[in-house]
This record gives structure tokens, sequence and C-alpha cells, in this order.
């Protein structure tokens, strides 16, 4: 119980002693006479002025005229009293309490020995004006009140500063008390860990002198063993030395016996081979007999078979002879054979070329695409494959608008192809235009029509390049190798070099480069010499060997083509694509070369704004396309008409394409049209535009040899 009371405790217990000093306090204040009236009261402030000396009227006339904050300076003036200065709040000095462990309250002084704290406070000091008290007259009750007030207002703040210590100082007792029992829990919990620890250690001090003593133990085991194990050891090295002596008789004992074993076998080998020896000596004395007497039987047949030899012999040489001379006789007539069958080449490409001349130097395709899944209501034509004709019919209004007339437009070409024709039926007629390629004349083939008539696909094709859907340009690469590596036994060698551009917006684009070529290049068509061919300036010129190595390039070349959505198809070509083989053949033996270039060109297809709706770059495509199919029309009408000028710098692909449609080459155009109504319109233009072309007389072609 004495340790309870410590010094925080009696912090706690002290504050109480101030309310009795603060009461004293209070009683001990001048209590004013009731006898004397107050200000304030029911008397007049006349006549208690009346009842004052002269001299006190006068000050309080003045101080109710003064301001309220003057008022009383002016009357402490007159009695000699100087106002005291507000008192400030003192704070008792306390003994600061700081935080202890567990050990340190454990090894701290008894609450015996410690000394009480005691709060230093400060004895108010009296008031200024209480000695002046004394000296005021009895009369100037006004002026005591006013001591009295200020008496009172100090002590209030004096208690005031006493009861915000009082609570300082328990809160700082109760932050002391929490502070003390977490000390306390602390040590009560340290005192548990130590006794635990010293039962431990009490235990490992009884586990070590147990071990201690079995150590002990061991130690004397281990000196015995020892003892026994330097005994141990000497009998075994003299069992040791008795061993060796043992092992190294029994080691020559061996080896005697081995050299004897050895010797033994030795001389029965010998004697086995000599046994053998004898054997073979007289299987083979015997065999010699055998052939002694064979070859004398032998020797009189070769006697016979000699003489009939000699005889056969000279027959042979007769026939060696007569053979010889077939020999020769042979070689001369294959000589003779090899130069018919190059001069049957020769006439085989004349006579086709003389055929291709008599079908004319332009040919014109008509082809017509299926109705697509999903399409409008087929227009009206008929197809006359016999006659190589196709007839447009199509019912309008006459010209004052009330009766229906029935209108036909024919037209002839070189052949027409229905609908159902597959891509082999069509290129089965190029065939031998491609075989002219090979032959050393320049071959162009085009497609024409508007767009959406399924020129892409006559030309290339579907995406997949094989099967029975290959188009033209594929077709005609695999004729071209498959030729060349037949006329390789007659002695003809080839060299293919392949390009493959468009012209998009009158701007000519290679397709055989990546797009992510950063460096734009540009492409200018040129002619080095007047006998040399056109070729662009920068465009890359790939050697190929094979027709896996073309198809590469045309792949690539169609997923680098401009295509574009438009309201008539889905999947628009916006650009001229032109796909050029250049050949070149030599024959050695013969001392004849050629070269030749086959181009094949899938035109962007014609269309109308009102139709396309194009707008922004489609609009601006649309009018470069027309524009150049345009231009290609003015060629063709200069050349049916035969002016003097031909406008072929007009545009880029009528230029690229001089050679082609100048007259030193052979040319082929397909016009594509479609089957539905809405494209009746774009159909007989396109169909108008073919005829103009296979009227045109380009003249003969000549092939490329020296």
């Amino acid at each position: 119980m004495d340790e309870e009371r410590s010094p925080l405790r009696q912090l706690n217990e002290k504050p109480a002693c101030h309310e009795p000093a603060e009461k004293s306090a209070l009683s001990k204040l001048p209590v004013p006479s009731v006898k004397r009236p107050l200000p304030g009261k029911e008397q007049s402030a006349g006549q208690n002025n009346l009842r004052q000396p002269a001299k006190k009227r006068l000050l309080d006339q003045s101080d109710d005229k003064a301001p309220p904050n003057k008022r009383k300076m002016v009357s402490a003036s007159v009695v000699g009293f100087k106002p005291r200065p507000p008192v400030m709040s003192q704070r008792p000095a306390v003994n600061p309490v700081y935080k202890t462990s567990a050990a340190t309250v454990a090894g701290g002084p008894s609450r015996g020995a410690m000394k009480k704290p005691v709060a230093a406070t400060s004895k108010p000091e009296a008031p200024s004006g209480v000695g002046a008290a004394s000296r005021r007259p009895g009369w100037d009750l006004k002026g005591k009140m006013s001591d009295m007030q200020m008496k009172v207002s100090s002590y209030q703040e004096q208690v005031r500063n006493t009861k915000t210590q009082n609570r300082e100082l328990r809160e700082e007792a109760e932050r002391a008390r929490r502070e003390l029992e977490s000390l306390r829990e602390e040590h009560s919990a340290l005192l548990n860990k130590m006794s635990d620890v010293q039962s431990k250690v009490t235990s490992y001090q009884e586990q070590v002198q147990t071990i201690s003593q079995e150590n002990q133990g061991l130690r004397e085991r281990g000196d015995r063993a020892q003892r026994e194990l330097e005994g141990l050891t000497l009998e075994h090295s003299a069992l040791l030395n008795k061993m060796s002596d043992v092992q190294s008789k029994v080691t020559s004992y061996q080896e005697q016996i081995q050299t004897i074993r050895q010797e033994n076998q030795g001389l029965r080998e010998r004697g086995d081979r000599a046994q053998r020896e004898l054997e073979g000596l007289t299987l083979e004395h015997s065999a010699l007999l055998n052939k002694m007497r064979a070859y004398e039987m032998e020797n009189q047949e070769l006697s016979s078979l000699k003489r009939t030899l000699e005889m056969d012999l000279s027959r042979e040489r007769a026939l060696s002879a007569q053979r010889l001379q077939e020999v020769r006789e042979l070689t001369q007539s294959n000589a003779e054979q090899t130069d018919k069958l190059h001069q049957g080449e020769m006439e085989r490409r004349a006579l086709h070329n003389t055929l291709l001349e008599l079908k004319g130097n332009i040919r014109v395709f008509c082809r017509v695409r299926p109705l697509l899944d999903g399409g409008q209501q087929q227009s009206s034509f008929e197809i006359q494959p016999q006659d190589k004709t196709i007839v447009l019919v199509k019912t309008e209004e006459s010209h004052i608008g009330k009766e229906k007339e029935l209108h036909k437009y024919p037209f002839k070409f070189d052949h027409v192809f229905p609908p159902q024709c597959s891509q082999q039926q069509v290129f089965s007629e190029i065939s031998l235009l491609v075989q002219s390629a090979l032959d050393g004349y320049n071959v162009c083939s085009f497609a024409y029509g508007q767009t959406g008539s399924g020129k892409t696909y006559t030309m290339e094709g579907p995406d997949v390049l094989a099967g029975e859907e290959m188009g033209m340009i594929p077709r005609a690469v695999q004729q071209i190798f498959q030729a060349a590596c037949k006329l390789r036994e007659q002695g003809w060698e080839y060299q293919f070099t392949a390009s493959f551009l468009e012209i998009y917006n009158e701007t000519i684009r290679d397709l055989l480069v990546s797009n992510k070529t950063p460096k734009k290049m540009d492409y200018e068509i040129k002619r080095a010499s007047p006998t040399a061919d056109i070729r662009v300036t920068n465009l890359k010129y790939i050697p190929v060997s094979s027709e896996e190595e073309v198809l590469v390039l045309i792949k690539l070349a169609k997923q680098n083509r401009s295509t574009a959505r438009t309201q008539v198809n889905d999947v628009s070509s916006r650009s001229h694509s032109v796909f050029q083989l250049r050949i070149e053949g030599k024959n050695a033996a013969r001392d004849v070369s050629c070269n030749s270039i086959l181009s094949l060109v899938d035109l962007a297809g014609s269309e109308r704004v009102q139709k396309s709706q194009s707008t922004g770059d489609r609009l601006k495509e649309m009018k470069s396309i027309n524009a150049s199919l345009t231009n290609l029309g003015l060629v063709f009408s200069a050349l049916a008409s035969k002016d003097g000028f031909v406008p072929y710098r007009n545009c880029k692909l009528t230029y690229l394409l001089q050679d082609c449609l100048g007259g030193n080459s052979k040319t082929l155009m397909f016009v594509n049209i479609s089957p539905e109504i809405e494209s009746f319109s774009e159909s007989l233009n396109s169909l108008r535009f073919a005829s103009k072309v296979n009227e045109c007389v380009i003249g003969t072609a000549t092939a490329n040899r020296k």
C-alpha cells in the first residue's frame, strides 16, 4: 500500500488545497457599509453630488463627460492611485515526469526516500491601490469600490489559473498512471520470462553435467580401444610381411606354370600345323594330278577352239567394216534430220505467225461475266459462238413515248465467250499467241471493261494461283516455261526477267517493292535509243528461272495493288497493272538468238459518277482512270484512221504500251461486260469501243532475231 502512494498520486491529491485559500481570499474582501447609499439606488445623481465636497463634484462631472475608457484613470489620478497592470497567468513550476521502464521503477528510491513535490505558486501581490485605500477618505466610496473590484478580478484570474494548472496536473497524472500500469505489466512479463529462462538454464546445467560424465566414460573407452588398436596394428604388419613372402613365392610358381603351359601350347600348335600341312599337301598333290589330266584335255579343246575362233574372227572383221559404214551413213542421216527439224521449227513459227496475221494484228475477244449471287435481273443478250457474234437486246420507249420498241445492238468479234465458259477454254484461244513470245515476237494482252465486269478475274484469277480458276497471267507463264523446257532439247537456252507495276493517278508504282521501303523512288518511262525497248527507270527487273518464282512475284503484286470499295464493286481496282516478262533465247549450235516481251495488262474499270457516287479520293481516282481510257481510245482511233501522229504521250499507259500498240507486236484485247440490266449502257459503250479496236490495222509484226 505504501508503494501505491507515489509522487504522481500526491500530485493528484494536491489541487484540493487551493479551494480554502480561494474562499479565505474572498472572505477578506472589504464589505461596504449598508448605512451609506451606493450609486445607482433610488437617490438622484443631483442629491449625491450635493452631499459630496465641491472638488469631488467637479471631478465627478469631468468623469461623466470623459469617455468611458478614461473615467477610471481620472478618478485614480485624483486620489493619487496608480492603476495596477494586468496580472499575467503564472503557471506553477512542476517537476517534469519522465517515462521510465520497468527496470527504472524497480531500481528507483522507495516512497519514503522520495521528496514530496510541491507546486511552486506565486503569492498574489496586493493591488497597488490597497495601501492607498487606508489613505482614502471615508466619503470616497467610489474609489474604494473600484479597489475592491480590482482585487476581485485579480483573485478571479488567480482562481482560473489555478484551475487550469489543476486540470493539466490531473491530465499529466493520468498519463503517468497509465504509463506506470504498462510498466508494471511489462515488469511482470519480464519476471515470468526470467523465471522460464532460469528453469531452462537449470535443465541445461543438468544436461551438461550428464554429458560431461558420459564424455569421461567415452574417453576411458577410447583409451582402451587405442591401446588395443596399437597391438592389432603390430600383429597386422607382421602378418602382412608373412603374406608378402608367401605371395611372392606363389607368383614365381604361377609364372613357371604359365611358361610351361605356353611351351606346351606352342608344341601342340606346331604339331597341328604340321598335320594340316601334310593333309593339304596330300590333297594338293591329288588335285594337281587331276588338273594335269584336265589341262591336257582342255589343251586339246583349246586347239580346236583356236581354229574355230580364227575362222570367226575373219567373219567379225568383215561384219565390223560393214557396221562402221552403216554408222557413218546413220550419222549423216541424223545431221540431215536435225537440219530438217530446225527448218520445220522455223516453218512452224512462220506458219504460226502467218496464221495470227490472218486473224489480225489486234484481236478482240468478248467475255460475259456470270450473274453473281444476289444480283439483279439479267439483261437480254444473244450469243452466237459459231458466228462470233453477241447481240444486246433492250426494250425502249419510242420517241413520242407511247409505244415500246425492241432495239438490238449486234457486235462481231474474233471470239465470244458465254458466261458458262471456263478459264481453260478462254486460255486455249490465246495459247498460240503466247507461244509467239518464245518465237521472238512482242505479245500484249489486256482486259478492258467497266468496273466489276471480271477483268481482274480473267487476267489473274482468284487469290490462290492454282487449280482450274487460274487466270491468263499464271497460265501464260506456265506455258512459257513448259515450252522453253521442250525447246532446250533442240539446243535453245532461255533467260527470263519479270517486272510488275501499276499506274495509279498517272503515277507509276513498283508492285514488287515492299510498302515498308522508306525511300520513295521516282519512275520515268524512257527509251535509250530508237531501236531499244521502252524501260522504266528505278523499276525492279527480277531474273526468274521457274514458274514458281514468277507466281511468288504475282502474289506479292496482288497484295501491293491499290484497291478500294465503291458502290458498284466491293473490291475495285483503282489502277492499271502491267506485268511484263522479257524473254532472251539463244541457240549456240545454230548461232541464232531472239528476244521478246510478253505484256499482260489488267486495266482499271470505267465508271460513272451517277452510278458509283464516288467522292474524295475515289472521285480523283475515277477521273484519272477515265482520262487514261479516253486517251487509249484516241490512240486506237488514230491507228484506225492511219493518222500521221498518234498521241502515245498523252498518258503514261499508252506511252508504256507504245511498242505493243504501234505495230511491232501481236495484240489481244479482252472486252468484259456485266450481265445486269443496270449495266446495259456501260456494256454497250464497252462493246462499241471494242468494235473500233477490232477495225484497227496496225501492220505486220516482225520477230526480234539475230
